[in-house]
């Protein structure tokens, strides 16, 4: 597998400036790293980006994320590794990934749930982080990203 061209960040650096602004403001925010990281994790891997989950893996290892949540986080309903929060973190990223899979994409329930446990800045935050992991998705899987290369190389 190649890639089809270098990263687009890299093509245009006040767009490389902006995506890591964003990433620093998302991590400032009062949200555990390791649930940011999981999160991000968790929808690299159900939009199928690999050059994502590999480099989400090692931020959430990073982080604090332990072995057993990284192994189980596609699985997080049936494990009891993850806290409520995180939980609800989850499954927020998962109807917020999944917006065509069903007629109203993210729940009440789901989102009651997240505020729950969430300041309304955290949540903000939170769906920043969610559509931050779909975009650089959406990035690497286009531009055939390979797992194992950092993602800002050629």
């Amino acid at each position: 597998m190649q890639a089809r061209m270098q990263h687009p960040a890299l093509l245009i650096p006040e767009a490389m400036k902006a995506l890591l602004t964003l990433s620093k403001v998302i991590r400032k925010q009062g949200l555990p790293q390791a649930t940011i990281e999981l999160v991000q994790l968790r929808v690299s891997q159900i939009n199928g980006s690999s050059v994502c989950v590999a480099g989400n893996a090692r931020s959430a290892a990073a982080a604090g994320a332990t072995v057993e949540q990284r192994s189980a986080v596609a699985a997080w309903r049936n494990t009891p590794c993850f806290t409520a929060a995180e939980r609800s973190a989850l499954a927020l990223a998962e109807a917020a990934t999944r917006l065509a899979d069903r007629p109203d994409p993210v729940p009440k329930a789901i989102w009651d749930e997240a505020a729950k446990h969430f300041t309304e800045r955290e949540l903000a935050a939170l769906v920043l982080a969610i559509g931050a992991a779909n975009m650089f998705n959406r990035i690497n899987i286009t531009t055939r990203r390979i797992a194992g290369a950092q993602p800002w190389e050629s």
